[in-house]
């Protein structure tokens, strides 16, 4: 998809847009046994001139509506949009009562995002998980490989079959679904734009996240492949080095990959490295637009 052409005729990048930066909340929890409060995170990102905030469903402290209005009212006063929740599920099931509560979780998490304003979630694939920790994760390249007796045919049925039975509450709450290539059957360009195209749905657009086509012999074709697709892309960074690693990403021929598939969206922070996030996000944010100036 093609969300508004703003390159030139001869294919370079024009300079009229800006960059419209944000962060995940992410960004300031790494997952740790005590959560950092988003209020705290809508403060930070307001402090730094940044445009939104995008909200990892985990790190909310609760899903009742006071907590969700509490969270809109609070980014509205502080001139910050919501542009994205970002949450978990795993369709690579081959029990059709555990996809099941998958897709369940999806359909309650587009009503979160509708209540709190927020227009669009991230979906992930899933994957053939081998249990075992991100570390094996990245040994095996991501839980790609099916298991025993089960094809890669089969796990593209249940994923694409799982985000088709989701679209038409997204359609009628209007919150775009977000597939973001984040492991499992997304680990690879051609296999994300495999589920993309074959549902092939205004509803169903792909998140860019800059940091996890680790795999793919050419990361930035890989890019160039999903990106006429990417409503939303994730920066990842990693000042004080990365949490399991660290790439030297050239931000600006991303950013220019994107531009010229027609990219006009919003831009999150993913920090993830060993610094604080107090020092470890300003810096991010210099890095990132200076790389979009670069890029026109």
């Amino acid at each position: 998809m093609s969300v508004g052409q703003n390159s030139s005729p001869g294919g370079t990048v024009s300079s009229h847009n800006s960059l419209r930066l944000g962060t995940s909340t992410y960004s300031y929890w790494h997952f740790t046994p005590e959560k950092t409060p988003i209020e705290s995170v809508l403060d930070a990102a307001a402090e730094l001139g940044l445009s939104g905030v995008e909200i990892l469903h985990r790190q909310m402290e609760s899903e009742e509506n006071a907590y969700l209005q509490k969270l809109k009212r609070h980014a509205f006063s502080l001139g910050l949009d919501l542009y994205n929740l970002s949450i978990h599920q795993d369709f690579v099931h081959d029990d059709a009562a555990t996809r099941q509560q998958h897709i369940d979780h999806t359909l309650q998490c587009i009503d979160l995002a509708h209540e709190m304003g927020i227009p669009s979630i991230r979906v992930n694939s899933g994957g053939f998980r081998k249990q075992g920790s991100f570390d094996d994760l990245i040994k095996a390249k991501g839980w790609v490989e099916p298991w025993d007796g089960v094809t890669m045919d089969d796990g593209f049925g249940w994923v694409i079959d799982a985000i088709e039975r989701c679209l038409p509450h997204a359609e009628r709450r209007g919150v775009l679904l977000l597939l973001e290539n984040h492991w499992g059957l997304t680990t690879f360009a051609q296999d994300m734009a495999r589920i993309i195209e074959t549902i092939d749905s205004p509803w169903l657009q792909a998140i860019l996240d800059m940091g996890n086509f680790i795999f793919e012999e050419d990361m930035y074709g890989a890019m160039e492949r999903v990106a006429p697709h990417v409503c939303l892309a994730h920066a990842k960074t990693y000042p004080g080095g990365g949490s399991w690693y660290t790439l030297d990403l050239d931000y600006a021929r991303v950013f220019r990959i994107l531009l010229n598939a027609g990219w006009r969206g919003y831009c999150s922070i993913e920090m993830e490295g060993a610094e604080n996030a107090a020092t470890a996000v300003p810096k991010s944010i210099e890095m990132l637009r200076q790389a979009w100036a670069d890029a026109h």
